[in-house]
């Protein structure tokens, strides 16, 4: 085992290199003690195991991505754990705000509000070193099932559905003064497509549009309540006559063509908030957009072509 003097310079040369800083290898060394007594102490300090630790330390590994960029938070049930396939609307965001903002992705695919309140603290801690600029929140369309008569399942009362809602806008609200949010209301479903869904592994899947409507509607209410900014999901899909169809995959997820109302209505929300800094992706500065000897060689063979802002290999050009 290395004597502590080695162990200490070695340890300040691995947070250097991990882009932690001297201030968390102080925090580090002041928990010294809590890892003192693990026989070859000095096998916890690979690379790997900072990972490890890092839950003792409570350090912020995402520091050691730089530059920093906005973090934008998707949290939610299903259709925001799926929103990174079948051309969704989260791979949607990341593609048009890449090199602007991060998108992270915190969804859970069967969960109601209830779930999500017991988690509320760990997703977003009110200590982080860095908070969201943006969360994108959803949740409803579990908890407005039909309840189960043996008391299992999602479903949760309206009342209760919008007093956790409240808790959760309220606790992200109080994350910082430049977090804003997004509440994306309850989306309609295809009930003939859901009930022919038929299944020996799941109980009947009880969902109307009756019940949809009714938690989309207590939800936008409550978003004006809070000044929170909504999307009116359950109207947006409906703009389409083909809506039943083309915007599922299942009569209840969400499939390419579903996706990109959401995109859509998103980017409305994003351009006309008055929000100081805008978060809309135009308005958002574009990382190493610098010019630069190295980039593409222009047809006059004299001149390079600055990459950075096209957009034209999207399929869709967004406003």
């Amino acid at each position: 085992m290395k004597n502590d003097k080695t162990i200490y310079n070695y340890n300040q040369t691995t947070f250097d290199l991990l882009g932690l800083g001297h201030e968390k290898y102080k925090v580090f060394r002041c928990k010294h003690s809590l890892l003192s007594s693990i026989p070859d102490f000095s096998y916890f300090i690979s690379f790997h195991s900072i990972f490890l630790f890092s839950l003792i330390l409570n350090l912020n590994l995402t520091d050691m991505v730089a530059p920093a960029r906005p973090q934008f938070v998707l949290f939610g049930s299903s259709i925001v754990q799926l929103s990174f396939g079948h051309g969704g609307w989260g791979a949607h965001l990341s593609d048009i705000y890449a090199r602007k903002a991060d998108i992270l992705l915190r969804g859970y695919y069967g969960w109601n509000s209830r779930r999500a309140l017991q988690v509320l603290d760990q997703v977003f801690p009110k200590d982080a070193a860095t908070q969201p600029s943006l969360v994108i929140v959803y949740f409803g369309g579990n908890d407005s099932m039909g309840p189960h008569f043996s008391g299992l399942g999602p479903h949760v009362p309206l009342h209760e559905y919008i007093e956790n809602m409240r808790k959760i806008l309220i606790h992200i609200q109080g994350l910082s003064e430049r977090t804003r949010i997004i509440v994306l209301s309850c989306p309609p479903v295809n009930e003939e497509k859901v009930r022919g869904n038929t299944s020996g592994v799941l109980s009947e899947l009880v969902r109307t549009n009756e019940l949809c409507q009714s938690y989309s509607e207590a939800c936008i209410k409550l978003c004006k309540e809070l000044d929170v900014k909504v999307v009116d999901l359950f109207n947006a899909l409906q703009k389409r006559d083909d809506w039943r169809n083309a915007c599922f995959t299942d009569g209840i997820h969400l499939a390419a063509e579903g996706s990109k109302i959401v995109v859509k209505e998103i980017l409305n929300v994003l351009k006309e908030a008055d929000w100081e800094p805008c978060l809309h992706w135009k308005s958002l500065s574009t990382e190493f957009a610098e010019d630069s000897p190295y980039d593409l060689v222009a047809a006059d063979g004299k001149t390079t072509l600055n990459p950075s802002e096209w957009t034209f290999y999207r399929e869709i050009q967004w406003d």
